[in-house]
């Protein structure tokens, strides 16, 4: 996968724009069904609240963009809407097919799909994800047809800033692999599993190619933020049409702080000692 952009620049520099700019929401999405596993339910909008969502985002005037066409207007090698929105959605489930995506084409909405390629269905099941209905790699091809950005989501969906350096390049590098060999070009985008990440994480996507990644934060992304650490806010079950039109609003959500960070570097060895005293196995 190449390691510079179009731009000709290398894959680990920052979004570069106008400091002026307002920070732009990046919605995260999981599951979109009725009926979702017990796992995955809180972090599962049904249908018509995913399309309820859709309408607020519609109604708001923003313009939905995919997260390498956000990187790229940030860089100022295309246009940066006045206002920019970007729809994520993670994992892979099957439901992406049947119930976000011809919601998303009604409204002629773009988004990014990160694919965790240990779950694929017709491939070896190789990812901690518990049991759900997921996906096809025979039908990500079929997914960009149709419009839609695919990303890489790791291969086992493991929280990558628990693994060491060698596990976490190998999860980054295979799950771009497996997709780029199934849509026949490198994949730009990246999410990491969870949201973690550390530095040397942040260091290896950008080594293995990929210019943009998304992280979470529960926060806008600001002008300036490093592009392979992307702020999204993420969707809950309980969250309505309502939230979602509030978080669109230039002043509806909050811009991540250092606090934040600091308080994220602590929850990481919290989750460390948890991993050791589970005799290193990692969990969802």
């Amino acid at each position: 996968m190449p390691s510079r952009t179009s731009s000709g620049q290398t894959s680990s520099s920052p979004v570069h724009s106008d400091a002026a700019r307002p920070p732009v929401p990046v919605l995260l999405y999981h599951s979109i069904a009725a009926d979702p596993p017990s796992w995955i339910a809180p972090y599962t909008v049904s249908p018509s609240v995913f399309a309820a969502h859709l309408d607020a985002v519609r109604d708001s005037g923003r313009q939905p963009m995919t997260v390498s066409g956000y990187v790229d207007a940030a860089r100022g090698i295309t246009a940066m809407p006045s206002d920019p929105v970007v729809i994520t959605i993670d994992d892979g489930f099957a439901d992406f097919r049947t119930s976000c995506l011809p919601a998303l084409a009604e409204r002629e909405f773009p988004s990014t799909l990160y694919v965790t390629t240990g779950s694929l269905a017709d491939r070896p099941q190789e990812s901690v994800l518990p049991p759900a209905d997921m996906l096809r790699l025979k039908d990500i091809a079929e997914l960009e047809s149709a419009g839609v950005e695919i990303g890489a989501h790791s291969h086992s969906h493991r929280q990558m800033d628990l693994l060491p350096a060698k596990a976490a390049k190998k999860e980054i590098t295979l799950s771009g692999e497996i997709l780029a060999d199934a849509l026949g070009h490198p994949i730009r985008s990246f999410a990491y599993p969870h949201g973690y990440w550390r530095r040397t994480v942040r260091r290896l996507v950008g080594q293995a190619g990929f210019d943009s990644c998304c992280a979470v934060g529960e926060s806008l992304s600001p002008a300036g933020e490093n592009q392979l650490a992307i702020s999204r806010l993420m969707i809950h079950a309980d969250h309505d049409a309502a939230t979602i039109a509030g978080w669109l609003r230039p002043d509806g959500a909050r811009v991540i702080s250092a606090r934040h960070r600091v308080l994220s570097a602590g929850w990481r060895q919290y989750r460390r000692v948890q991993q050791l005293r589970h005799g290193g196995a990692q969990k969802f």
